[in-house]
């Protein structure tokens, strides 16, 4: 960032070579003291999922604009003058495609979407490798959430077979998800009556018997699947048994999970599979602005609100920032983790860090 610099016409013939020296220092002294304004986005996903609300959070918590005490009284907070915002955007894919052209800043998106990304595999085939994403930290687990219409006959994945099923926008880490678990359970896709709607359509339609499944993966709980098991509309079904055995081995990013009994009001444990967001950043960020970030979002000060504010951001913990990371740490990133001797563990796939 490049401070505005006053600058000083002189008329010829009127000027006076003491007040025009008089008049540059005043002016570069009041530039030294007022920080520069460091614009810094993160873009999410809608509002009605995990992304955006953590987003959020994250961005208020970080930001060191102006005047703020708690910033200036101990590194709670990112550089001088940084201001965070979050964005709603059309998920997970979008993001990623985003912030490896440099067109966003930062972003959230889910491991095995990240993991994709920098191969220029699945849902990244045709855009080739992102060789510009980097991370900051991996923030927390999400679930993955198969929801069916309550009174449906689907018990199993394989019932989906001949059923309306939503994926996920086409754009989102959901259908990336979504298609990995079809493909491990050997169902094909034109045996599905496929829709790509968002996760707010996808529960109106469900509750209007337009929808039988879809698939919604995000931070626990869901306000939306808790919504819809409430009020009789939908229940989970799990994703288990040989496919998902099948699924762990192909998609080392997935990892098997249990959505644990009353998550969900009046239900049981349902077994499933999870993956983690993970906060991405372009490679040509500076390196003193995301160790000041990556800093300020484990300080120890911003504990409580992340613990306070739902289950996803109290989840984002120091002893999982660098497990398994879908992509290399960002220099700055890793400048941090290093200094305070917690040393990125090896890529599950590549072996590397």
């Amino acid at each position: 960032m490049k401070l505005r610099r006053a600058t000083i016409y002189v008329l010829a013939g009127l000027a006076v070579p003491v007040l025009a020296v008089a008049l540059l220092v005043v002016s570069f002294g009041s530039a030294q003291t007022r920080p520069a304004r460091i614009s810094f986005q993160i873009v999410t996903g809608s509002t009605g999922g995990t992304y955006f609300p953590a987003g959020r959070l994250i961005a208020g918590l970080i930001s060191h604009p102006p005047g703020v005490d708690r910033c200036d009284s101990a590194s709670v907070c990112g550089p001088s003058g940084l201001i965070i915002s979050a964005r709603t955007s059309d998920g997970a894919i979008s993001n990623v495609l985003m912030v490896n052209q440099g067109s966003a800043d930062s972003g959230f998106a889910q491991g095995d979407v990240v993991a994709e990304a920098v191969a220029g595999e699945g849902a990244f085939l045709k855009a080739g490798k992102q060789s510009h994403v980097r991370v900051i930290a991996v923030l927390f687990p999400e679930d993955v959430n198969l929801v069916v219409a309550k009174n449906s006959a689907i018990r199993k994945v394989a019932d989906l077979r001949g059923k309306r099923v939503s994926l996920g926008p086409e754009s989102s880490g959901s259908s990336v998800t979504a298609h990995a678990i079809i493909a491990a359970y050997d169902l094909p896709l034109w045996r599905m009556k496929i829709r790509h709607d968002n996760a707010d359509t996808d529960a109106q339609l469900m509750q209007r018997g337009q929808l039988d499944a879809f698939f919604f993966v995000g931070g626990r709980p869901s306000g939306l699947v808790d919504d819809l098991i409430a009020r009789g509309i939908a229940r989970l079904v799990p994703i288990d048994g040989a496919g998902r055995d099948k699924l762990l081995k192909s998609t080392p990013a997935v990892a098997a999970n249990t959505i644990a009994a009353g998550t969900y009001r009046g239900t049981p444990a349902v077994e499933s599979v999870s993956v983690h967001a993970v906060w991405i950043v372009n490679d040509r960020e500076p390196d003193y602005l995301v160790y000041g970030i990556a800093r300020a979002l484990f300080h120890p000060g911003n504990r409580s609100a992340l613990d306070d504010d739902g289950e996803a951001t109290a989840q984002i913990r120091l002893e999982t920032s660098t497990a398994e990371l879908p992509a290399p740490l960002h220099p700055g990133a890793e400048r941090f983790f290093r200094e305070i001797g917690h040393l990125p563990k090896p890529n599950i796939k590549t072996g590397k860090n």
